[in-house]
């Protein structure tokens, strides 16, 4: 899907957003979570044994609300799952910038691997497929 330059402008000014998933019972689970953003997909580290992870794999369909004040901009799309280094490793990477904790220079990249694993860390890579702003 293309977004407008404005609904990337926004997106990339951004790094907080509301993640919505659907429960088992189809009734909606919502959290605040972190991105990164690539100009086509949002990444969003989440744990495994947790009900984003496990209700995204599945059911895919999920919806972002990334707020800022009464502005707000909302995306529907599919989301997928990145469970394994490296590309979860370097997303993580990604996502730890864009929100001000960025792995130390010089960091281990085995240590940090292996850290994520015991801590079940995994990526949801969302696909937005609609897009819609208020202003």
């Amino acid at each position: 899907m293309a977004l407008t330059d404005e609904q990337q402008a926004y997106i990339d000014a951004h790094n907080l957003c509301i993640l919505a998933t659907g429960k088992r019972d189809g009734s909606p689970q919502i959290s605040s979570v972190y991105y990164d953003w690539d100009g086509e997909h949002l990444y969003i580290s989440v744990v495994s044994d947790r009900a984003k992870w496990q209700n995204a794999m599945r059911n895919p369909n999920i919806a972002v609300l990334i707020p800022d004040g009464r502005k707000q901009l909302v995306l529907y799309g599919k989301a997928s799952g990145i469970p394994d280094a490296p590309e979860r490793d370097q997303r993580i990477v990604g996502i730890r910038a864009r929100w001000g904790r960025p792995v130390p220079e010089g960091y281990d990249p085995v240590a940090f691997t292996k850290e994520l694993d015991e801590a079940k860390r995994v990526v949801l890579r969302f696909t937005p497929e609609r897009a819609f702003s208020n202003d």
